[in-house]
């Protein structure tokens, strides 16, 4: 015989992992004064680089309730898409490129957003007169924060969420309700001495321990930067061309983390596991968008990937490249063509080459 959840929030958390989620934890929707100091600290420094909208609405983003004054609880979500490959394994390839774990599935706001639905839906029918709000990755919501003071992780060093028992490879969602649930305690950090996240980071992006500039990260260059990477980042780059997984691929708890907790919807594109760097450079808009369909890089756009692919392209010492580099030179976008020139030198060519050759 199954024993009934004893409470409310049990049979949230039990429902949730019926769903595929792999940890649930609940929090008050009021403001938290410290999570909002260092928020405000944070972009005061600037460390948010072009990302706008995180200081536009500061004032949704400090707390739950200022998004949505009626919420009281906070039902914090993660779900797993731990890798059953290496994600370092490629490091150092001149002929392929590297794309970060979490973009090589589906689009997780899908994933995640339909079993976030499920859950909302499931807890009106429970509980009728409940309100609910779901987010995942797209509205002004701290969700890291907001898991650890949930109690499913802690923001480790490199400032992501850790789960102890699945590691730091989760996609974060989280309901906002009307509803009082209680709150569980905060997570204790437990990173102790452990600094191999903030050694691996190939741009130096952590100015301290559990502090993050992300003008200085890759996945911010890669993925929200419109134009040229500076030039003191384009050779530390090297082979990544969306995103960077170094400080999460090094995390001894992501040893706990098993790529049997990843539902099927983020198994890896056999093509994106190590696409060839020839045959993405040769992209253009109709050919990058069928590849990246229903893919969370479609988004960045044919010329920001392009020129990712460029910069791989000049760190990857392959000559046999030129001719493709040699071509996008001229590419109507002229960041990408900057980028082209960049890589033409890079591999040994320092002018275009002469018309028809290519």
């Amino acid at each position: 015989m199954v024993n009934a959840p004893a409470t409310l929030a049990d049979a949230v958390r039990e429902q949730a992992l019926g769903l595929g989620f792999a940890v649930c934890g609940f929090a008050s929707a009021a403001e938290d004064p410290l999570r909002s100091a260092r928020l405000e600290q944070w972009l005061g420094e600037g460390h948010h680089g072009s990302m706008e909208w995180m200081a536009a609405r500061l004032a949704h983003r400090r707390s739950p309730q200022g998004l949505w004054p009626e919420a009281r609880s906070v039902i914090a979500l993660g779900m797993s898409y731990a890798p059953a490959h290496d994600p370092l394994a490629l490091e150092g390839s001149g002929e392929h490129a590297r794309i970060s774990v979490y973009a090589q599935g589906k689009d997780y706001h899908d994933v995640v957003k339909k079993r976030l639905k499920a859950l909302a839906r499931w807890l009106v029918e429970t509980v009728p007169g409940a309100e609910v709000k779901v987010f995942v990755d797209t509205a002004p919501v701290m969700e890291k924060p907001l898991g650890e003071a949930a109690g499913i992780g802690w923001q480790g060093k490199h400032t992501n969420l850790v789960s102890p028992t699945h590691g730091s490879w989760l996609f974060l969602g989280a309901i906002y309700t009307t509803l009082d649930l209680a709150p569980a305690a905060p997570h204790r950090d437990q990173c102790g001495s452990c600094r191999a996240c903030l050694d691996a980071c190939p741009t130096d992006a952590f100015p301290a321990p559990y502090r993050l500039d992300a003008r200085r990260c890759i996945s911010y260059l890669t993925i929200e930067h419109k134009g040229p990477v500076p030039d003191e980042f384009r050779a530390a780059l090297g082979n990544r061309i969306y995103g960077c997984d170094d400080c999460l691929a090094v995390c001894p708890w992501n040893k706990f983390a098993s790529a049997s907790q990843a539902i099927r919807e983020f198994l890896p594109r056999a093509e994106l596991v190590a696409p060839r760097l020839g045959e993405l450079l040769a992209l253009d808009d109709a050919g990058f968008r069928a590849l990246f369909s229903g893919s969370p890089i479609k988004r960045i756009g044919r010329d920001r990937f392009v020129r990712n692919c460029l910069y791989a392209a000049g760190n990857s010492g392959d000559a046999g490249l030129i001719p493709q580099v040699e071509a996008l030179t001229r590419d109507p976008d002229p960041v990408v063509a900057e980028a082209a020139q960049w890589a033409l030198e890079r591999l040994g060519a320092s002018s275009p080459l002469p018309a028809g050759r290519g």
